[in-house]
């Protein structure tokens, strides 16, 4: 039996690489504030829910769409998906607490391990046939459908009873039977265990029936060495069967653990689930598109990051860039322009993965890689400028990026004076677009956005931060050209305004 809940043929490859800008994208999308949220201070469900949603970067349409409607089951039956998880836990602890490795360093202990290991694992089969008995119906997905199928198909009562009964006879309760040959100098070979005697049912015949001829020998009670020599006998015999037992019980186990982790991954999106609608986040799953569609589109889209780091509301966007290659957003400082490019990336990570997102609705084709370009702190070990690491940071993207992926920019080429990181700016961009790269630019270079205005507005959507005029925040985008400013002084203004307040002076408060 397989699991199939992440893949619709295929088991969760539990070794596969990362990608390799891992790290950059954990830091520029707060990826790691998403994960502790899934998993709730469990390190397992934090692992695997890590693995899986940067992993969605290699997936593909048909994946997400399978995953989806798993989750959709999850969400709406988180009851019984956390005792299935939990019944997959006990399994692995049972194992751990049987110790298997230290009784199986002989074919009698391996023998004995196996069987109490598949007893127990016997009973909690029996429980998962009997969740899927009375839990089917009110699964729609194909992937729980196929699993509660597979289920109710192999674990007939008829299958546990003949197993239950095969393990209670590898007891040996009423001795071993095994057949061997002599070989060259009288020693034994080709052991062979065999099945014991049948019994005779009636009493009376057993006790007048004729015994079969042959010879008996019984070993003193004091004789250490005659039942050492009698054990190596009985190893010789059961251990092909012991061993038999033992792959047995591993593949159980190797079952549980799979379902363990797969189950993982949707448990850590039912406790993202729950957490974002406490806070009133609205939630919907994204309707992804073939790759090269273009299709970028959302409302009310939010950054999961900041909603689950602030107490008050966090305000929705929307996007309508559908058939566009590049998205512009210029405007205001602290008006959203971060945030809301952080809340794309992570809509879009979380797509791939087969998530919901944190919007009203989420429209956008499936990229083959998201990568990232913010900016950074100064070097503190002065080996390079500023400016000169940021290009060496995008020297390593363009390296790695493939036509289809998607790079996000966030404050670029800042480092050196506007007409250098416009033109800078500018042919980057227009060699990811050649290239078939989907771009979204945050940026205050003011010759690069509008150079792209006048030029290139077929492919390009701009986005402005809204500010009042009053100078207050709304932190919404709106359609809008690029604007000579800022408007840094607003900030100015906001900082020594509260600094007069405090200090009681006309000027600045002083360091």
């Amino acid at each position: 039996m397989k699991a199939h809940l992440l893949y619709r043929d295929r088991d969760l490859e539990a070794e596969r690489a990362l990608p390799a800008n891992e790290r950059a994208l954990c830091d520029d999308l707060e990826v790691n504030t998403v994960l502790a949220a899934m998993a709730r201070g469990d390190t397992f469900l934090l692992s695997v829910a890590k693995h899986v949603v940067l992993g969605g970067l290699q997936g593909d349409l048909d994946t997400i769409l399978y995953r989806q409607a798993v989750l959709d089951d999850c969400v709406r039956h988180r009851t019984t998906i956390e005792s299935m998880y939990r019944l997959a836990v006990e399994a692995l602890e049972t194992k751990r607490r049987q110790w298997l490795g230290i009784l199986g360093t002989y074919p009698g202990g391996i023998l004995s391990g196996a069987v109490s290991l598949l007893e127990m694992f016997m009973g909690m089969l029996a429980t998962l046939r009997g969740i899927a008995d009375e839990h089917a119906a009110s699964f729609a997905s194909e992937g729980f459908a196929r699993l509660f199928e597979d289920l109710k198909a192999e674990l007939t009562d008829e299958y546990l009873a003949v197993t239950r009964a095969y393990l209670a006879e590898l007891r040996f309760g009423d001795g071993v039977v095994v057949s061997a040959e002599l070989g060259p100098g009288n020693a034994g070979t080709n052991y062979v265990l065999r099945p014991p005697p049948k019994k005779e049912p009636n009493w009376l015949r057993r006790i007048i029936a004729r015994k079969p001829p042959g010879y008996s020998l019984r070993i003193a009670d004091r004789d250490e060495a005659g039942f050492r020599a009698l054990g190596e006998l009985r190893d010789r015999g059961i251990h092909l069967v012991a061993n038999a037992v033992a792959q047995a019980s591993d593949h159980v186990l190797s079952y549980f653990v799979m379902l363990r982790t797969e189950l993982a991954f949707y448990l850590g999106c039912v406790n993202l689930h729950d957490r974002l609608k406490q806070k009133g986040v609205p939630v919907c799953f994204p309707v992804p598109t073939p790759l090269g569609t273009r299709a970028h589109s959302c409302v009310g889209l939010r950054d999961v990051s900041l909603a689950l780091s602030i107490e008050g509301n966090v305000v929705g966007n929307d996007l309508a860039a559908d058939g566009r290659d590049i998205v512009i957003i210029t405007g205001a400082n602290q008006g959203g322009k971060s945030t809301f490019l952080r809340g794309f990336g992570l809509a879009q990570l979380m797509m791939q993965c087969g998530m919901f997102v944190a919007a009203e609705s989420f429209r956008a084709d499936v990229c083959r890689g998201l990568l990232t370009h913010y900016k950074r702190d100064e070097d503190a070990t002065m080996k390079s400028g500023k400016f000169a690491e940021e290009l060496s940071r995008m020297s390593r993207i363009v390296d790695a990026v493939v036509p289809g992926s998607m790079v996000l920019f966030n404050e670029s080429f800042a480092a050196t004076n506007e007409r250098e990181g416009s033109e800078v700016a500018d042919q980057i961009v227009r060699a990811l677009l050649e290239a078939r790269v989907t771009v979204f630019f945050v940026t205050h270079l003011y010759g690069f956005a509008h150079g792209r205005w006048e030029g290139g507005r077929d492919t390009t959507v701009f986005l402005r931060a809204e500010r009042e005029l009053n100078g207050r925040r709304t932190f919404k985008l709106v359609p809008g050209e690029p604007l000579e400013t800022s408007f840094g002084a607003d900030l100015y203004e906001q900082i020594f305004e509260a600094g007069r307040g405090q200090t009681g002076q006309g000027g600045p408060p002083r360091a």
